[in-house]
């Protein structure tokens, strides 16, 4: 029997697309094909299975929905579902943290850090760190 011609879901687009709205669930999903680059269902079914305890079903939906929402696409070739990721980990983490700014502080980033800061006890490392990265940012 030949194989089978792997059949795509969506080309990869030119300029990265704007990063979809993603739950907590579908963020451990993609953590997964972040990992892994190309991964297979079975492989997400079998990291995820063990790792938190979620039927495979559960699995097969989060992927479907992260597919549709055009945070991944995929290749399906012979039997098997090969996932890919369409938008970048860093992408995605900056339009979270920016969706949280703009919920909770107004888009502001002063207030937060400074509530943030008021209640966290920082290392003497941690604030140089901080230190040197606003030293990066001054004009």
């Amino acid at each position: 029997m030949a194989a089978s011609k792997p059949k795509r879901q969506r080309a990869q687009p030119a300029k990265p697309p704007k990063a979809p709205s993603i739950s907590d669930a579908e963020w451990v999903v993609m953590k997964v094909v972040w990992d892994k680059g190309i991964v297979t269902a079975n492989q997400v079914v079998g990291t995820l299975e063990r790792k938190m305890r979620w039927k495979p079903k559960t699995i097969h939906t989060l992927l479907r929905r992260l597919a549709q929402k055009g945070a991944l696409a995929y290749d399906k070739i012979g039997r098997e579902f090969h996932y890919r990721s369409l938008v970048d980990a860093d992408h995605c983490t900056h339009a979270a943290s920016r969706s949280f700014l703009n919920r909770f502080f107004g888009g502001h980033l002063a207030p937060f850090l400074a509530g943030f800061l008021e209640r966290e006890k920082l290392s003497p490392a941690e604030i140089e760190e901080l230190r040197r990265i606003l030293d990066e940012k001054r004009p």
